[in-house]
This record gives structure tokens, C-alpha cells and sequence, in this order.
């Protein structure tokens, strides 16, 4: 992607409840258009700046850069309305934490003014996170499709009882899990729910998914990582209520014999990092490793 061109229009979506956003996003409005940069703001930003604001997909339709203030959840529902906003115009996403543990949002609100004047001027990097396809069958007819940036999770919705899922990868049958649900990753989202459920960490380059049960009735069923050029087919079996949720945001409830598909998408976002930040140097900080 290039690295070049001035940015002269730019999407601002906020995080919505976020005390520090009252300020920052006024103030960084202001900044922008002192530098003669056009900005749509969505309608979370919008209630911040005091003006009327838009959907994040018309947000990102028109945008050279979005400029997200938030957490990861913020991230995630925006990485997901530029890739429906423009599917083939690759838009690079500035990522301020305003939230909790932050593993995708790594610039600081404090850094905010500094990252974003070299970014204005196209000096900046990305870091290519590979989006994950999933479609719903239905017997014979596709009833749903989405693209998910960290995971897609199947789950029971029954208080008490497990759910059966029939995992098949490039049709070969690997078993039936018996478990509370299932949560297949990409490499971005295995520091989420993945690794909270005991999966593995992934750094973001690999060309790999993780599946990974949880809380399975077998205690070993263990994660699975195969290779992202992989079709992975999810069958719900027996009538336990179950739930699909993308991304944890989206979600479509399942019927018996429902099959969920996954595989590589043909979509990927673009994160800005903060030069000289590694994956491992977020994993220390966000994880609390013991440093040098």
C-alpha cells in the first residue's frame, strides 16, 4: 500500500461512553482542520464533537485514513465497516487505545498529536492483518455471510446443556466436539477469546487459524492450528440451542444441521503501528511479561 501520498480526508469513529473521548475528540477535530484536512465523523464522534455524524460505513466510504479512539471492540466494528465500505480500496486505520487491554489498538492517547502529524504527511507503516470468511448453510441455500477480523464462536444457548459440533478441515473429519463452543481464530484474534479459552498465541504473520473448544466434555480435545488456505465446516448436531457470533459483536442463532464455513479471506486491514514496535513488545506490555 503506499506510504506517500498526503492524507487529506479522513473517518474519526470513537468509541462510544469513553470519558477521555469528551475531549480528545474535539480537540483533535480542530487540529485536523487546521490542517486543511476534511473529516466525517461517525455518530458516536459526532455526540463528542456536538455535530450531526454518520454510519461508519459512510465514514470509511470516502476516507484516506480512519482514525479509530477506542478499544479493540471499537477496532473491530470499524475494521469490518471499511471492508464493506470499500472492498477493494485498502484504507490504513490509525488505532488510538481509549479502552482496556488494547492488543490491536497500540498507539497511546497521549501519543496521539505526534504519531499523527508524520501520518498526515504519508510517512507511516501498516501491518497487514488477513481477514477470516464465514458463511451460514442452510441445507442447500447460503443464509448468511461475514468477515471477521479476530474470530467467529459457536456457543451454546442453553444455560446448562452442551452443544455437538462435527468439525470437518478440507472435508476430512477431525471429530465431534462436545463442548460448550468452539471458537475458530485468525492470528490477529488469538489473543482474544482464543487464548482466554487456552489457545495458542499466534503472531500476527503466520498463515494459520486455531481451533479451539471450549471447555470441552474430553479433556483431550486441545487446540488445533491448520493452515489458513484451509476450509474448515462447522455441523451443528442434535437440538442444542446454539449461537453464532462474529467477531463478538454480530450474530445469527443456529438450527440442527446448520453448517458454519470458514476460510481465508480475500480481505485483509491495515494497522498502523508506532515505528519500532514489535508484536513481542505488545505481548510483554498488554501480558505483563517480565522484561529484561
Amino acid at each position: 500500500m503506499p506510504t506517500t501520498v498526503p492524507i487529506k480526508t479522513v473517518g474519526l469513529i470513537a468509541k462510544p461512553r469513553a470519558d477521555r473521548a469528551v475531549t480528545l475528540v474535539p480537540e483533535l477535530l480542530a487540529w485536523l482542520q487546521q490542517r486543511g484536512v476534511a473529516v466525517t465523523l461517525d455518530e458516536e464522534a459526532g455526540i463528542y464533537a456536538g455535530i450531526p455524524g454518520t454510519t461508519r460505513e459512510a465514514v470509511a466510504a470516502t476516507a484516506q485514513l480512519l482514525i479509530v479512539l477506542g478499544g479493540d471492540g471499537t477496532l473491530l466494528s470499524a475494521a469490518r465497516a471499511s471492508i464493506e465500505a470499500s472492498p477493494t480500496r485498502p484504507i490504513p486505520i490509525f488505532a488510538v487505545n481509549l479502552g482496556g487491554l488494547g492488543f490491536l489498538t497500540a498507539i497511546k492517547a497521549d501519543d496521539t498529536y505526534n504519531q499523527l502529524d508524520h501520518v498526515l504527511r504519508g510517512d507511516f507503516q501498516v501491518a497487514q492483518r488477513r481477514m477470516l470468511h464465514t458463511e451460514l448453510w442452510r441445507g442447500d441455500r447460503m443464509v448468511a455471510e461475514h468477515e471477521a477480523l479476530n474470530d467467529i464462536v459457536l456457543t451454546k444457548a442453553d444455560i446448562a446443556r452442551m452443544i455437538d459440533l462435527e468439525i470437518y478441515v478440507d472435508r476430512y473429519f477431525v471429530c465431534v466436539y462436545k463442548a460448550d463452543g468452539l471458537i475458530i481464530s485468525t492470528p490477529t484474534g488469538s489473543t482474544a477469546y482464543s487464548l482466554s479459552a487456552g489457545g495458542p498465541i499466534m503472531t500476527p504473520t503466520v498463515e494459520a487459524l486455531a481451533i479451539t473448544p471450549i471447555c470441552p466434555h474430553m479433556l483431550t480435545n486441545r487446540p488445533v492450528i491448520v493452515p489458513d488456505e484451509s476450509e474448515i465446516q462447522v455441523s451443528v448436531r442434535g437440538a442444542g440451542a446454539t449461537h453464532l457470533t462474529i467477531d463478538g459483536q454480530v450474530g445469527e442463532n443456529l438450527e440442527a444441521e446448520d453448517r458454519v464455513v470458514c476460510r481465508r479471506s480475500k480481505h485483509s486491514i491495515f494497522l498502523i503501528h508506532p515505528p519500532g514496535t514489535a508484536f513481542f513488545d505488545v505481548l510483554r506490555e498488554k501480558l505483563k511479561w517480565g522484561d529484561r
